[in-house]
């Protein structure tokens, strides 16, 4: 007697969820049918898949309940970021990035600047300054020591370590105490000072990308927030700063969340400005050129930025001539007398509003003197 070996159709069947994905794809899926779909595709994805798969409207309700992300610095520096300070050598980078870390260890905030998020513990990797000058810049003499929060960590490289000898390479061997201490100190905020003085030929540029490739590892791994401080080549101080003044700009900030600079005023001696240069969290600067400007100094045991006031960055720039300066005014004049305002002009142009004004009080001068 013969028996029908053939196989029974539904072996060779699609399982459900291909069948109604290819007809979501194609468009011919049923209202009934795409929430099948949905009830049968797994909440978590599968581990060994490569990539997680949802609709754009779909990641857009996964965090619609979330508590926007915590500031640690203002609009500059947001919780869980990778952010780079860089500036020219002797402009405060080191004396903010201080400031910054003791801030958030006692969880208040710096005079200008949000910090929305509590007190963490911070570890700050200084590769700068030896154990007296760190202790002449948070001392004074009638007022003696600064009080640092016990939250506030602060390490130095162990010159007499033998652990080196273990590792390929120094950048390893520094990689793998970072980490180390991490775990050792549970700090959820490093700052390191700086990523030149962090690796051997970190000016090179597979050492840098090395780093901040590790770095937003371990940010990952430990819910890190990480500020990394590096350097500026001499800059023509008659040019707004821009990311090209970040040395290996292209590769640090490519691994960078965030970025902000400091830029010294040249009109007016002794005020430092701040200015953003990337940012992720928060929308697009509509003001090109916009600042928060202060200065450097040490009322008590302290040296730190004092915040003094916003601004643009058009205003604290070596001016490269009076060509220059009449074809701004030129631009003021145009804008004026096709009824923009004075901050409509301002913004247009990335200049304060009190220098339009002038601009266009010194105009009006001019004229008034020629008709007489």
């Amino acid at each position: 007697m013969h028996r029908n070996t053939t196989p029974p159709p539904e072996l060779f069947a699609r399982p459900i969820e291909i069948e109604l994905i290819r007809g979501a794809m194609r468009g011919t899926a049923t209202k009934k049918q795409l929430k099948q779909l949905d009830q049968l595709l797994p909440d978590k994805p599968d581990p060994h898949d490569a990539f997680i798969i949802k609709r754009a409207s779909d990641w857009l309700d996964t965090c619609r309940n979330q508590p926007e992300i915590p500031q640690l610095f203002g609009d500059l520096w947001f919780e869980n970021e990778v952010c780079i300070l860089f500036a020219d050598t002797n402009t405060g980078k080191s004396i903010l990035a201080v400031q910054i870390g003791d801030s958030i260890s006692h969880g208040i905030p710096i005079e200008g600047f949000a910090l929305t998020a509590p007190a963490r513990t911070v570890l700050y990797c200084d590769f700068e300054l030896t154990e007296q000058q760190f202790r002449a810049r948070y001392h004074s003499g009638s007022h003696g020591n600064h009080h640092f929060h016990p939250n506030f960590l602060r390490a130095v490289i162990n010159h007499d370590g033998t652990g080196q000898r273990r590792f390929a390479s120094y950048n390893q061997f520094i990689s793998n105490g970072l980490e180390n201490a991490l775990i050792t100190t549970k700090a959820r905020v490093l700052i390191i000072d700086n990523i030149t003085c962090l690796g051997r030929g970190t000016g090179s540029a597979g050492s840098a990308l090395a780093l901040m490739q590790q770095l937003q590892t371990l940010k990952r791994q430990y819910k890190l927030s990480v500020l990394v401080l590096a350097h500026t080549p001499k800059r023509n101080t008659a040019n707004p700063i821009t990311r090209n003044d970040l040395q290996g700009s292209k590769m640090l900030l490519n691994f960078a969340d965030s970025a902000f600079t400091i830029g010294e005023s040249q009109t007016q001696p002794g005020i430092s400005y701040l200015k953003p240069i990337k940012q992720r969290a928060t929308a697009v600067n509509q003001r090109p050129g916009y600042i928060t400007f202060g200065r450097i100094h040490k009322p008590f045991h302290m040296v730190r930025f004092e915040h003094l006031g916003t601004g643009y960055e058009a205003d604290h720039l070596l001016q490269h001539s009076e060509h220059q300066r009449k074809t701004r005014e030129d631009s003021i004049y145009h804008l004026h007398t096709h009824g923009h305002s004075h901050r409509q002009i301002a913004a247009q142009l990335g200049i304060a509003h009190t220098t339009v004004s002038r601009a266009l009080q010194r105009m009006e001068g001019c004229s008034s003197s020629t008709g007489q």
